[in-house]
């Protein structure tokens, strides 16, 4: 869940001090290696819960994760996450064996089942999606930042590190979204269910290097996460929108490279975790401090076991989708860990516990046919599946083991289920569990589906038949209840709009509700161009805009109208656009409600209301787009509309 007790490096002393914690650290971790205290014989697994939380009746965040945890008091496992509309539950550590995976589903669930019922008296619920898809821009506005000293120390001291003017955003799938943002509170639209397995140090290098090659397969069968902001991106944006919700960088006239803090890795671990820490070291400055009062040399050399804090605070702002762990068994000897980040989470606990049960399984399992994995596959083709995996899910196609070519689907069905299998059989894990989860990918395989694809069809489908807003909702609602029936998503059935009894309108603001994929001309343009385009599109409202895209004009189909009939004789190209525009066009901004766009365009008896910020056109709204939410909004209409 990350170090709480933590703080801005404010001068250069209290840098240099926590520096050479640090590297004290780094020096206990490796004694500690060498002189073998660390724990043996044991294997243990453990996972990590993040979920989003949502109003009843929208569906849309809900802000009220302090509230909700102080009525939690109670329970110790659960915990604040980045945003306010986010918590994380951290799942008990137990050993890998047995029904270990079975009794894991069953934590999750009960720990979930007592959350929900504390939202439920706030007229709220829970969800387990990658990114939830009514979730919007304005969401990650600094005023839904947890109020903690961990994350304002965490988000001034990435913004500290900005070299640009803003982070921005840029991905391109069925839709594509390209939009800056002022904060990097952008990480706060990921959830995941993280897995952890315990690793003895002289098999960390030969383990990692093998999680590493399972994330783009794990990532391929898992996918969760394809709509941002109404845009179907990748099937899991969750790895571009990590990556560049954190990017510092900007773009310059020379090819120096520089790594993001979100990274997949440069290379293979050739001799020891240590190597992860010490790239992490010199390749990202330190963010945040903790309030670190241990030296850890001092406590090697009186034989106790150091907690290394202050590597901890650094590790947990590098961010790895494969990630070294330090930590203190109960019998207080030291263990390393590898943290899988790449699944999302949801769609239901089900589908989670056989994802962690496909990967645990498959780490195993490969462990016990590969001495060293890297012999048989290169990393720039692990690097490559990784990006494929995250852009295009489980119909990815993978370069495997001596440059073999192979579907996602059939590697996990003809390859590493079995793997898998013979894993989990080798860590003695009960029968019927693993039939149970692995029997999940497997029926993921055979229907050729997850929750990405479900979740592209499903949304596609729906956009078809009413607005964005709406069919993000529905979808919405359709997880959820699906989620509380506990049935793996390869069953799902696709969502209908009729079965979305409690959407309203009312509380919609434009920028939910309005069009953005706008034609428009400007000033100097014949009124030729105008009425083609308007014919062509089939619309009856075209903004004018200046080079800059500052707002100008409107040109309706009546402005046009009136020019035909008065002015017959004139030819095509001596009119232009400025000479019968509306010059000064009522407008709105993004931010306003629904409500008030539909009484505005009432009482200026408009069809058409322009949506601007900062001077910059950004959106349109038309009685048209009114029609097909009517009977979404409390307190219809009156009066008539005339139209311009």
């Amino acid at each position: 869940m990350g170090e709480q007790r933590v703080s801005l490096l404010n001068d250069e002393n209290q840098m240099r001090n926590f520096v050479q914690q640090l590297l004290d650290d780094v020096q206990a971790l490796e004694y500690m290696i060498d002189n073998d205290w660390f724990e043996q014989g044991i294997t243990r697994i453990g996972a990590e819960q993040e979920m989003c939380l949502v109003h009843n009746d929208s569906l849309k965040p809900a802000a009220i994760a302090m509230k909700a945890l102080r009525k939690m008091k109670e329970y110790p496992w659960v915990e604040t996450e980045l945003a306010k509309f986010n918590l994380e539950t951290n799942l008990t550590p137990r050993e890998f064996k047995g029904k270990a995976l079975s009794a894991l589903e069953k934590e999750n669930k009960r720990n979930l089942k007592k959350i929900s019922e504390t939202l439920n008296g706030m007229d709220a619920d829970l969800i387990l999606t990658g990114i939830l898809p009514t979730l919007r821009k304005f969401h990650l506005n600094m005023e839904f930042l947890t109020p903690k000293k961990r994350y304002h120390a965490l988000m001034e001291s990435i913004n500290s590190q900005l070299t640009g003017s803003s982070y921005e955003l840029r991905l391109l799938g069925i839709d594509e979204l390209l939009v800056r943002h002022d904060s990097p509170l952008l990480e706060a639209c990921n959830t995941s269910f993280q897995v952890h397995l315990q690793v003895a140090p002289q098999d960390f290098v030969k383990m990692y290097n093998i999680s590493q090659v399972l994330a783009a397969p794990c990532i391929a069968i898992s996918a969760n996460s394809p709509i941002v902001f109404g845009r179907r991106l990748w099937h899991e944006s969750r790895i571009a929108l990590f990556q560049q919700a954190l990017d510092t960088r900007t773009t310059h006239d020379h090819l120096r490279e520089r790594s993001p803090r979100v990274n997949f890795g440069s290379d293979w671990l050739k001799k020891s975790v240590l190597e992860i820490y010490r790239e992490d070291i010199a390749r990202f400055r330190v963010l945040i401090a903790g309030d670190i009062k241990e030296d850890s040399i001092d406590k090697i050399s009186k034989g106790k076991v150091p907690k290394l804090r202050a590597l901890q605070v650094h590790n947990s702002t590098v961010y790895r989708w494969n990630r070294p762990c330090f930590g203190i068994s109960p019998n207080g000897k030291p263990h390393l860990r590898i943290e899988n980040r790449v699944f999302a989470s949801g769609p239901t606990v089900i589908d989670e516990v056989a994802n962690a049960a496909f990967w645990l399984g498959c780490m195993v399992g490969m462990a016990e046919e590969y001495d060293d994995i890297s012999k048989h596959i290169g990393y720039a083709d692990i690097r490559d599946n990784f990006a494929k995996a995250s852009r295009y899910g489980i119909d990815s196609k993978f370069t495997w083991c001596n440059d073999k070519k192979i579907s996602a689907v059939d590697l996990v069905r003809k390859v590493l289920l079995p793997l898998a299998r013979k894993g989990l059989k080798s860590q003695k894990i009960d029968k019927a569990d693993i039939d149970r989860y692995l029997g999940v990918i497997e029926g993921r395989c055979k229907t050729h589906m997850n929750g990405a694809r479900w979740q592209l069809r499903a949304f596609t489908q729906l956009k078809n038949e009413t607005t964005a807003d709406e069919a993000l909702t529905c979808l919405t609602s359709a997880i959820i209840q699906n989620q509380k029936k506990e049935q793996p998503v390869h069953t799902w059935k696709m969502p209908k709009l009729a079965d979305l009894h409690n959407y309203k309108a009312d509380d919609m603001l434009v920028e939910e509700f309005m069009i953005t994929d706008l034609f428009t001309v400007q000033k100097d343009d014949i009124i030729q161009l105008v009425a083609e385009m308007m014919d062509w599109r089939n619309i009856r409202y075209t903004p004018v805009e200046d080079k800059n895209g500052a707002l100008v004009g409107l040109v309706t189909s009546r402005n046009l109208l009136h020019h035909l009939i008065r002015s017959p004789k004139l030819k095509k190209d001596e009119v232009l656009v400025k000479d019968i525009m509306i010059q000064s066009p009522v407008t709105i901004g993004p931010h306003e409600s629904v409500l008030k766009a539909r009484d505005m365009m009432r009482d200026h008896e408009i069809g058409c209301l322009p949506v601007v910020k900062d001077n910059e056109l950004v959106g349109l709204v038309t009685a048209m787009d009114f029609l097909k939410i009517s009977q979404r909004l409390t307190n219809p209409v009156k009066g008539r509309k005339k139209k311009r």
